[in-house]
């Protein structure tokens, strides 16, 4: 069976399209876990306690585990989720050619998707896309403020290059194992993907933190079956004190997050 129907099978069972990103900043962690052996192990075990029954994925950000102790955390981190039955995307936006790209692939070998960036071409993007039981989620239209500079250009026939890539990226998914990262912040893009790449299930960060329309994502964006709204800082860091109850903060943002889509969805 295939990550997105694996990922179809979480949603219904659960009845939740939340992603929560665990982006576990050393600099952050709470007093309670930071003398701990590994910490960001120990913090991320909580929050996948407290979180589990709301996850239909969890998203670890590589930027933050790029240390031989935060690897060997997130090496625990992936097999602790899969122990609760949750799959795991690692958001390391990889992209390069060659053996480099096959070596990156290789963090596929114990995640179930990854996140990829498209910029250097159909080769870059290959060896990933040859793991056919696993997802690849191609970086289309993303949330951050500066997306515009480059996504939103328009080429030469008249489409912006964030359509060209939801395009390129439909015509990768042979074996339905590829998916879009497209921002909650760019509702109106979103618009526009859906009428190019209207099958491929979508990963919507933004939401939260960086104020995504939690709305427009829904309406617009589900119709696969398997799309994930995520959510980062809001949810693993919804108590700003960092205090002992961090682990019960982060459930109660969770599960607000899972109500606040399925009010949207009866509404729609």
């Amino acid at each position: 069976m295939g990550y997105f129907a694996r990922l179809r099978e979480r949603v219904d069972r659960i009845d939740s399209h939340v992603c929560i990103g665990l982006d576990s900043d050393p600099r952050r962690l709470p007093d309670a876990v930071a003398d701990a052996e590994l910490p960001q192990w120990q913090f991320n075990r909580r929050i996948i306690d407290a979180t589990a029954e709301f996850a239909a994925a969890y998203k670890p950000n590589m930027a933050f585990y790029e240390t031989p102790d935060g690897l060997a955390a997130l090496t625990e981190t992936v097999g602790y989720a899969h122990a609760q039955g949750v799959p795991v995307i690692l958001d390391a936006k990889r992209g390069d050619i060659g053996n480099t790209a096959r070596a990156y692939a290789r963090l596929l070998d114990d995640a179930d998707a990854i996140t990829v960036n498209p910029y250097m071409g159909t080769d870059s993007v290959a060896p990933f896309l040859n793991r056919t039981d696993k997802g690849v989620y191609v970086l289309c239209r993303t949330s951050n403020s500066g997306a515009a500079d480059l996504q939103d250009r328009t080429l030469r026939d008249g489409r912006p290059l964030y359509a060209a890539v939801a395009a390129l990226a439909d015509g990768w998914a042979t074996a339905d194992n590829v998916g879009l990262v497209v921002g909650a912040t760019a509702p109106d893009e979103l618009e526009t993907i859906r009428g190019v790449a209207p099958d491929r299930p979508l990963l919507l960060p933004g939401v939260g933190a960086q104020g995504g329309d939690l709305a427009a994502v829904v309406g617009d964006g589900f119709r696969t079956g398997a799309e994930l709204v995520n959510s980062s800082r809001s949810i693993i860091f919804a108590d700003p004190t960092g205090g002992p109850e961090f682990a019960a903060a982060a459930r109660a943002a969770a599960r607000s997050l899972r109500d606040a889509i399925r009010r949207l969805q009866a509404e729609s």
